[in-house]
């Protein structure tokens, strides 16, 4: 919501009627619902194509020439709040009613399981600074403004920004999940090193052994 406040009036009104607009909005279209020339909605529409919050797409058929049609990106979508965070705190005090701490820190190992489980893994031979990278590269796509750091000779995942933050404090357990899509991803056994929510400056985490031989050998490590 912050970066859609940060567009002109005019913009706003714009992506907004885009947004009601399931199958995209024409030049026409949006001088109706706007109420401005043509010259200036094809002007917005040039810097929101810019900025990616709107792409032009297949024209609509309209019996003559072809009709330019435009709607809103993944990126002009992201720009309208949507309250995750409220719905799943509800949720996970539900669960945690029902189903108690160790039920509930199971379903959520299984779930980051589960989503780590359609990453494709890096092969067992692969260095591990090239397994930190692509973790840290996957994290950041999901948000953890995360980055591989150098922790003397090793190298480790720092995460800046817990998306979880809010749950967290609340429910500790909703970590596992993170570590869990992790392993799942990387095929190695991931240590959290540092918390931000235990006050921590990042959520850090390094690598541990294969999981393969963590299962042959029955050690945590």
């Amino acid at each position: 919501m912050v970066a859609l406040r940060q567009l002109g009036t005019t913009q706003q009104r714009l992506l907004r009627q885009l947004l009601m607009a399931n199958e995209g909005g024409t030049v026409e279209s949006l001088c109706a619902q706007l109420r401005i020339s043509h010259n200036a909605v094809r002007q917005h529409l040039s810097a929101l194509i810019a900025r990616r919050y709107v792409e032009r797409t297949q024209s609509k058929p309209s019996g003559g020439r072809p009709t330019a049609c435009y709607r809103l990106t993944a990126e002009g979508h992201a720009l309208f709040p949507r309250h995750y965070g409220v719905i799943a705190t509800a949720l996970l005090a539900q669960l945690h009613a029902q189903l108690g701490d160790d039920a509930m820190e199971n379903m959520l190992r299984e779930l980051g399981r589960h989503l780590g489980s359609h990453e494709i893994a890096p092969l067992p031979d692969t260095p591990p600074e090239e397994v930190v990278h692509g973790i840290a590269q996957k994290l950041d796509m999901l948000g953890y403004e995360a980055t591989a750091a150098r922790h003397g000779a090793e190298w480790q995942i720092e995460a800046f920004n817990c998306v979880f933050h809010a749950l967290a404090k609340q429910y500790p357990q909703v970590c596992k999940f993170d570590l869990a899509y992790m392993e799942a991803a990387s095929g190695r056994r991931i240590h959290h090193m540092e918390c931000i929510v235990r006050g921590g400056h990042v959520c850090r985490f390094r690598l541990g052994a294969l999981l393969s031989r963590v299962k042959e050998s029955g050690t945590k490590e």
